[in-house]
C-alpha cells in the first residue's frame, strides 16, 4: 500500500468516526444538537479532505468546507448541490463547541446534517474508488 493510499484510508477512517458518533448522539442524547451538527461538519471536511489527498491537492489546516470543494474543483466538477450541502454544514465547525455560539436544531435539521455527511461519504468513496 502506498503512503498515499494509506493517509486515505486514515481520514476515511477518521470521517467514519465523526459519522459514526453523530449517528449514536442523535439516537441516544438528540438534545445534544451542537455535538451532533459539529460531528457530521468534521466527518464531511474528512471526507473532503481523503479525495484531495487522492488527487495530491495539498490544502491548508481549515473546517472551511467551500475552500476545500473549491480546491477539489480544480479536479473535478463539484455541483450546485454539494456547494450547497457543504454551505450548510460550513456553520457547524469549531465555533460552535463554545457556550456563547450554541445552536438548537430540529430533529429534521439534524436529520438533515447526518444525510448530507453520509451522501459525502458515498461521494469521497465512489471518487476515490475504494471497496468496501
Amino acid at each position: 500500500m502506498s503512503e498515499n493510499s494509506k493517509i486515505i484510508k486514515e481520514w476515511i477512517n477518521k470521517a467514519d468516526h465523526d459519522l459514526g458518533a453523530a449517528k449514536l448522539i442523535y439516537l441516544h442524547i438528540p438534545d445534544y444538537f451542537d455535538t451532533i451538527a459539529f460531528h457530521c461538519q468534521q466527518a464531511t471536511e474528512k471526507y473532503l479532505k481523503a479525495i484531495l489527498e487522492h488527487y495530491r491537492i495539498e490544502f491548508q489546516r481549515s473546517h472551511n468546507l467551500v475552500y476545500l470543494l473549491d480546491l477539489l474543483s480544480q479536479k473535478i466538477d463539484i455541483t450546485e448541490e454539494i456547494y450547497d450541502n457543504a454551505i450548510m454544514l460550513n456553520g457547524f465547525s469549531v465555533q460552535i463547541r463554545y457556550p456563547d455560539n450554541t445552536v438548537f436544531l430540529t430533529s429534521d435539521e439534524l436529520d438533515t446534517s447526518i444525510n448530507i455527511s453520509q451522501k459525502f461519504r458515498d461521494f469521497a468513496i465512489k471518487t476515490i474508488g475504494l471497496k468496501e
